[in-house]
């Protein structure tokens, strides 16, 4: 554990998932997300996987942000977005569109990169608190290879307590490749000062054959 402890330290600072949904950002507020996935290797060693996502409120009706990745086998992709509301039906939830560009990269060769998405997020009340729901639909596009159709879930309680349960369920298909799927169930926990929350947890999904372990820090400033 020590040695998957100083990996997992590492590649969270070395770089860092994108916590987004139908919700814009006030003015001049922002939020940021460092995060690191860690996997048993199948032979020896560790696969990883570490995201860097920032937004900012820029107008009352947009947000702008930033959303990155890289994984242990070179492959990574970096894209700058703004993110408009569509509709708000209030207590039966709110719609928002968001339009990023940037690049995806494999090894040294880079390609331009298109996503698309629009997403639905909804308050709960539940017995064990306050929380929310948010569901993701997009379309990615990177000039050298086919459409990818993702299909995201989110919920998560937001009770004040000291911790919190967290479940992100991902889905992507593209055209010649598998289905492919993550799961990941988690806990936030907030610590000291204000605006500030780890998140602990384990991520299954279709690319290993192992559970993976998560660690993220998000930032309210």
């Amino acid at each position: 554990m020590g040695r998957l402890g100083a990996i997992l330290l590492f590649v969270l600072l070395a770089s860092g998932p994108a916590e987004a949904g139908a919700w814009l950002r006030d003015k001049d507020k922002g939020f940021t997300a460092v995060s690191a996935t860690v996997f048993q290797g199948t032979h020896s060693g560790y696969a990883y996987k570490t995201s860097l996502y920032g937004e900012w409120g820029y107008r009352p009706k947009l947000t702008l942000g930033i959303d990155a990745e890289e994984s242990y086998d070179l492959r990574g992709h970096a894209l700058i977005f703004g993110r408009i509301p569509i509709a708000d039906f209030e207590t039966s939830g709110r719609l928002a569109a968001e339009f990023g560009v940037g690049a995806h990269h494999y090894g040294t060769r880079t390609w331009a990169m298109y996503k698309a998405t629009l997403s639905y997020g909804k308050g709960i009340q539940s017995a064990w608190g306050n929380g929310w729901l948010a569901i993701d639909a997009a379309l990615e596009y990177r000039s050298h290879a086919a459409l990818v159709r993702k299909l995201d879930f989110t919920a998560g309680l937001s009770s004040g307590r000291r911790f919190d349960p967290l479940l992100q369920i991902e889905t992507s298909h593209a055209p010649g490749h598998a289905f492919y799927w993550s799961v990941r169930p988690s806990v936030m926990i907030r610590g000291p000062g204000k605006g500030n929350t780890w998140v602990l947890g384990a991520e299954r999904n279709a690319g290993h054959d192992t559970t993976g372990v998560k660690l993220a820090f998000w930032r309210d400033f």
